[in-house]
């Protein structure tokens, strides 16, 4: 077997058995011991982290940050995976900044300079926007390890109104992040509420796993790509948390209202980018559509500088409390220009 083969597949060997004896490998690849040595030496130069313990039950260990085998991409690919990277730079936040900033740095040196070229052409004639927030979110990368290790976690978290300054302290069980509108939020089961919240990741002034002992709950058939299943209201809990209503008017506790909004093609488009209207937008196939749902009376002011915001491309129907609420909110604006 020529060399160059031997230490890709030997590489691949060490990923996959974690932990080997010198001799084990030898026997597996027909070489001396010698041979076997010295090719372990070029994959630590090569960045494989090795090390080797010694006494009876010795051997080498591949460390934690395991170095996948090279992959071979097109240059196609390689540019589509740049990009798709690079789109994350508008966000302050990330759960994997350092890394992705090093894959993409890794991508763009060892590109051909042509590639290379191509990609600083392209820079400024592809983008993907997202709004500038001030806001930080340096928990990102615990809450999604505990989403996906199924642990439970310590938070404090700063409510969104200013009547109460001290932040509470919440024991949660993430499902996951997503990003909205510049902002990450995470879905989680509250153990103080007893059912799944949202959080907005921004608001976590602190966040570690919890030591009580407290057993988790068996969230694995719960992901961000289901989670309305489990949601009923996760419209009217996004809206929430977008408009900062207090966490104790919880939306199975506030009045509801009966909701039907008719839309023109334009408002239909303007819905589709609010993730709020998700499970109560409706299309027709001219374009046009309607929201309908059901809405907290608390939810109106929200509801109706939205919909004020679609113009002509919304007519409400119901509830009759929320074209009050619009027209309150349109004579207040309209009072600022009677001079």
């Amino acid at each position: 077997m020529p060399k160059s083969k031997r230490l890709l597949e030997l590489m691949m060997t060490v990923n996959r058995k974690r932990k080997f004896t010198v001799k084990e490998l030898a026997g597996e690849f027909g070489v001396s011991t010698r041979t076997i040595l010295r090719d372990l030496q070029e994959l630590g130069e090569l960045g494989v982290p090795l090390y080797s313990e010694v006494g009876p039950h010795g051997g080498y260990q591949v460390l934690n940050e395991r170095i996948l085998p090279p992959i071979a991409f097109t240059e196609e690919e390689a540019v589509a995976i740049f990009f798709a990277s690079h789109a994350l730079r508008h966000y302050t936040d990330l759960p994997f900044k350092e890394a992705s900033s090093s894959a993409l740095h890794k991508f763009y040196h060892y590109m051909p300079g042509d590639v290379r070229d191509r990609i600083d052409e392209m820079k400024n004639r592809v983008d993907f926007v997202t709004p500038t927030r001030q806001a930080e979110s340096p928990h990102l990368s615990m809450l999604l390890e505990a989403a996906v290790q199924q642990k439970v976690l310590l938070i404090e978290y700063a409510k969104a109104d200013a009547e109460e300054q001290r932040p509470a302290g919440r024991l949660i069980q993430p499902i996951g992040v997503y990003a909205h509108g510049g902002l990450w939020y995470c879905p989680a089961y509250c153990f103080q509420r007893g059912g799944l919240r949202i959080f907005r990741c921004d608001r976590m002034l602190s966040a570690a796993y919890d030591t009580s002992g407290l057993e988790p709950q068996d969230l694995r058939h719960i992901h961000l790509g289901n989670r309305e299943l489990f949601m009923p209201g996760l419209g009217q809990e996004q809206r929430r948390m977008e408009e900062g209503v207090r966490d104790a008017e919880l939306p199975e506790r506030r009045e509801q209202l009966t909701l039907l909004v008719q839309l023109g093609k334009a408002g239909v488009q303007r819905c589709e980018a609010e993730q709020w209207t998700t499970s109560q937008l409706h299309i027709r196939e001219d374009g046009s559509g309607w929201l309908a749902g059901c809405v907290a009376k608390s939810e109106l002011p929200f509801l109706a500088r939205f919909v004020i915001g679609l113009g002509s491309e919304a007519t409400v129907q119901e509830p009759p409390e929320l074209v009050q609420e619009m027209k309150r909110a349109l004579a207040e604006i309209m009072a600022k220009y009677d001079n």
